[in-house]
């Protein structure tokens, strides 16, 4: 790292220097030439002002600062003498005389920008997020500020700018960590953890890099030198790193997963085998957006936010959870044509059966019926298992059996032999039934969230087989706020347990960010191509999936 300075760029007012901070003392004209700033006491001054830029630094702080304790009786005149001959080089709108001293005007520096790429890639892709960071690090141009290395003044902002600088390389290793680059890293990893051989975070990066590459030996034989160079100290390795070893050596660290995953023949044998060994939950969703729109439309909603919540509270409050209720129906009656996803899982009951397997667990949060009614076309029995949402019994789950009689479930933990998966197939309703109640309003997602984890209020065997499964979720989108609060009720807030995917036709930058916050890959395809592909994979003729 090297230090300050000033530059001066086409790209900014002309006759305002820039000043630069990441790299030696320095101030460039307009044409990137470095203008003449004197000797290394009219340089400690321009720092001191710099260090502070925009506010008065006082005439008594400056002469503490360059002479300590015992100032010489010229150190007035000499300071004045410094001002004075770097105002002519700044300019006198830039360095300021202002009691009780002098303010530097900065109206922008090379930190301000390294500043503002960083907070640019918070939140960004791993892709994305890499290559902000790699620029802002790219205007670093050495030290920070090594003439002043032994001066009182400077030690702390040295320290600060060395801190922030490697705290965000480390985050740009992060990035091209969850891009894949594990392989490209080790090396760089290496000479920074010789330089830097206490610090856990790169030390952590190295074993990840190592272990991503297939080098599981390496990754252990990392932690081991850490774990001796500590030692020396007298310390231990940190919790999180003695974490990170015990996954490492358990095979149980997740692999970097990219933004959009490949949907490719690996990716569909993978699933197949899951979805063939009973170890699959697909998750159905459904298009809440268009139903938000048509809500809107049949009650002259003229807001701009048409989300199905919102419109839905607004039909509550001003017209009723009766006609609310009946709207519903009406919409989803007129669009209640199984499709194409519900005709797949319709057909897969007798090749479970013909191959000793259990049934499915199908969960969704959809309003319609067209998954049952699929089941029921294929002649096949069903159970229905949904969250009530209103009455006495609101925050429990109903059993419809395949016979059509219901039965409130008021003890999950031993409602046990009344539903089984090797007897038919059961589809968990968790934002209930147009047949009893369901979540849709904004006050009813308030009072869904004071449930609490859903795994108390569901029969214990589902619940056995929710937290033991892959999870493939389909037809989610961005629109359905509620999928957080799926999510959420799924897994209690905690990261899957194992690899699940989610299926989109087209993802936008806020869903690839929450499905990677999950570790759950993300796959941009068709629905009904992706059902398509599925019934493919497992031998099923396009006529038996129409």
């Amino acid at each position: 790292m090297q230090g300050l300075g000033i530059v001066r760029k086409t790209s900014y007012k002309v006759g305002v220097p820039e000043f630069r901070i990441l790299g030696p003392l320095e101030v460039l004209a307009a044409d990137g030439e470095p203008l003449a700033l004197g000797g290394q006491k009219q340089r400690a001054v321009l720092a001191l002002l710099l260090l502070r830029a925009n506010h008065v630094v006082a005439t008594d702080f400056l002469i503490d600062a360059l002479w300590g304790d015992n100032p010489p009786r010229t150190a007035t005149t000499s300071l004045q003498n410094s001002i004075s001959a770097l105002r002519k080089v700044l300019g006198p709108d830039v360095l300021l005389t202002q009691a009780p001293g002098y303010r530097l005007m900065v109206a922008d520096s090379d930190l301000d920008r390294f500043e503002r790429l960083v907070e640019e890639a918070r939140g960004l892709e791993a892709e994305e997020r890499a290559g902000l960071l790699r620029e802002a690090l790219a205007l670093w141009r050495g030290e920070p500020l090594p003439e002043f290395a032994f001066e009182d003044f400077a030690e702390a902002e040295i320290r600060r700018l060395d801190e922030l600088r490697l705290t965000t390389l480390e985050e740009r290793i992060d990035a091209d960590l969850a891009a894949g680059r594990a392989a490209e890293l080790v090396p760089e990893l290496v000479a920074l953890v010789a330089q830097q051989p206490l610090r856990e975070r790169l030390r952590a990066q190295l074993m990840l890099a190592h272990y991503h590459s297939g080098r599981q030996d390496d990754a252990l034989r990392v932690y081991q030198e850490g774990r001796r160079a500590l030692a020396e100290l007298g310390l231990e390795p940190s919790p999180q790193l003695q974490e990170l070893e015990a996954k490492i050596l358990r095979h149980e660290v997740p692999r970097p997963r990219l933004a959009v995953a490949s949907v490719d023949d690996a990716h569909f044998e993978e699933v197949v085998a899951a979805m063939l060994t009973g170890r699959v939950v697909p998750v159905l969703g459904s298009d809440v957006g268009v139903l938000g729109e048509d809500l809107a439309a049949r009650f002259g909603f003229a807001e701009h936010d048409r989300s199905l919540t919102r419109v839905a509270q607004f039909v509550a409050l001003t017209k009723g959870s009766g006609p609310l209720h009946d709207e519903l129906e009406a919409l989803l009656a007129s669009s209640a044509a199984p499709t194409p996803l519900h005709r797949f899982f319709a057909t897969l009951p007798p090749l479970l059966r013909e191959r000793g397997l259990a049934h499915q667990l199908l969960v969704t949060t959809s309003y319609g019926l067209g998954l049952e009614q699929a089941l029921l076309d294929a002649g096949e029995e069903f159970d229905v298992v949904s969250y009530v949402a209103s009455g006495r019994d609101r925050g429990k789950f109903c059993h419809r059996s395949p016979s059509g009689a219901t039965r409130m479930i008021d003890i999950p933990n031993t409602y046990a032999t009344e539903l089984s998966l090797d007897r038919c197939t059961i589809i968990l309703k968790l934002h209930g039934d147009l047949g009893g109640s369901v979540v849709v309003t904004e006050d009813d997602y308030i009072g869904y969230l004071a449930r609490g984890d859903l795994g108390t209020a569901i029969p214990v065997g589902l619940t056995a087989k929710l937290t033991r499964s892959h999870f493939l979720f389909l037809g989610y989108g961005l629109r359905e706020w509620s999928l957080r609060l799926v999510l959420d009720r799924l897994c209690a807030g905690e990261p899957l347990a194992y690899r699940s995917w989610a299926v989109v036709p087209e993802a936008r930058p806020l869903e690839r960010q929450l499905w990677g916050s999950r570790d759950v890959d993300l796959l941009e395809l068709p629905l009904d191509d992706y059902a398509g592909a599925l019934a493919r994979y497992l031998g099923i003729t396009e006529t038996a999936a129409a």
